[in-house]
C-alpha cells in the first residue's frame, strides 16, 4: 500500500493544492471579489429585497470566480483521470452550464426579485466548485464500468 501511495505522490500533491486554492478563494471571497449578495444571504434575505448592485461589474466577478473554480477543476479532473477526453468533455460541460446559469443568475435578478430562494441556489452553482464533486464520482463510475 506504500509502495502504491509513493508512485501516485504527483497526483496527491497536485490534488491537494488545488483542494487548497479552492479553500483559498473561499476564505478571501470578501477582498477578491464584488458580491453584495454575500452578506445578503447571510441574512434572512427572504424578508428583505435584493442589494442594489453594479450588474456590470458583479457579472465580471462572477465570471472571475466562476474561471476560477473551472480551472481548478478541470485541472484535479485531468489529475485524477489523465484522460484527455474526460478533459475537453467537462470542459463543454463547464461551458454548458456556465451559460445557463448566468442566464438563470440575471433573469431572476431582473424578473424575480422575490424568489431569493431560488437565486440562492443557483448563485451557489455559480461561486462554488459544486460540479467537480459531481463529476469525479460519475468519471470513476464511468471508468470502473467500461473496464468491465
Amino acid at each position: 500500500m506504500l509502495n502504491r501511495i509513493i508512485e501516485q505522490e504527483g497526483k496527491i500533491f497536485t490534488s491537494v493544492i488545488v483542494i487548497l486554492c479552492f479553500g483559498l478563494i473561499r476564505a478571501f471571497e470578501n477582498t477578491l471579489f464584488y458580491d453584495p449578495f454575500l452578506e445578503y444571504f447571510e441574512s434572512d434575505f427572504n424578508k428583505i429585497k435584493l442589494p442594489e448592485f453594479d450588474s456590470f461589474k458583479l457579472f465580471l466577478n462572477l465570471l472571475f470566480r466562476f474561471a476560477l473554480n473551472t480551472a481548478l477543476s478541470l485541472i484535479l479532473i485531468y489529475t485524477l483521470f489523465k484522460d484527455k477526453g474526460i478533459l475537453i468533455f467537462s470542459s463543454i460541460l463547464y461551458l454548458f452550464f456556465s451559460v445557463i446559469l448566468f442566464g438563470m443568475f440575471f433573469i431572476i435578478v431582473e424578473y424575480f426579485e422575490e424568489k431569493s430562494w431560488l437565486l440562492f441556489y443557483v448563485r451557489r452553482f455559480i461561486i462554488q466548485p459544486i460540479f467537480v464533486i459531481l463529476f469525479i464520482p460519475a468519471f470513476y463510475y464511468q471508468l470502473q464500468n467500461s473496464k468491465k
